[in-house]
């Protein structure tokens, strides 16, 4: 899938992502560069959601590592 960046710096998700991720008009994404790859990553409102469903156990230590991960690219 493609879409075009306007002058404005403006692009559109396409629709089959937008379902799959069920995203709407008020959800954000983050827009991660990682070497020469740019990773777009949808970001639920609230934290529950979004640590919801990666329960491997050891969840605080990787919410430690995401964090500092997270600081390091700010």
């Amino acid at each position: 899938m493609r879409s075009t960046v306007t002058a404005r710096g403006q692009t559109v998700v396409p629709a089959e992502i937008r379902k799959h991720f069920r995203l709407s008009t008020s959800d954000s994404l983050e827009w991660l560069l990682e070497d020469n790859v740019i990773r777009v990553i949808p970001v639920a409102r609230d934290v529950i959601t979004a640590f919801r469903g990666r329960g491997r156990g050891d969840a605080t230590q990787r919410l430690l590592i995401e964090r500092k991960k997270d600081r390091a690219q700010e």
